[in-house]
């Protein structure tokens, strides 16, 4: 059984950072995309980044751009998705996802997702 777990979430301040760390069990990922999405307090889930399984090409959300980071470590069968200049506006619950079958800014096209981890940024 495939599984993905989130780490890394917490309580930060506005301006500050955080490093969201995934990993996956179960089976191989390395030859997969991965990606993290999000969900804030009464919306809807939405897409924040992913990345190719070789790591080369990344997608970001514009709310994040330019702030967030997401990379791989195959060797680890890792993905990290870190954070700087944090707002208030990205409180969220944040999910690993992998092997997107479709668009990946649905989170339904994912094949595997996790939990979720969640960060919470005070004003």
């Amino acid at each position: 059984q495939a599984h993905l777990v989130e780490s890394g979430g917490g309580l930060v301040q506005a301006g500050g950072s955080l490093r969201l760390s995934c990993a996956a069990s179960g089976r191989t990922f390395t030859s997969l995309p991965m990606g993290w999405f999000r969900q804030p307090p009464g919306k809807e889930r939405e897409f924040v980044a992913a990345i190719t399984w070789t790591g080369r090409n990344t997608f970001y959300a514009d709310s994040v751009k330019g702030r967030f980071t997401i990379s791989r470590d195959n060797a680890k069968n890792t993905v990290t998705l870190q954070m700087n200049s944090l707002k208030p506006e990205d409180t969220a619950v944040y999910y690993c996802a992998a092997d997107p079958d479709g668009d990946y800014s649905y989170y339904s096209s994912w094949n595997y997702r996790g939990q979720g981890t969640q960060v919470t940024v005070s004003s």
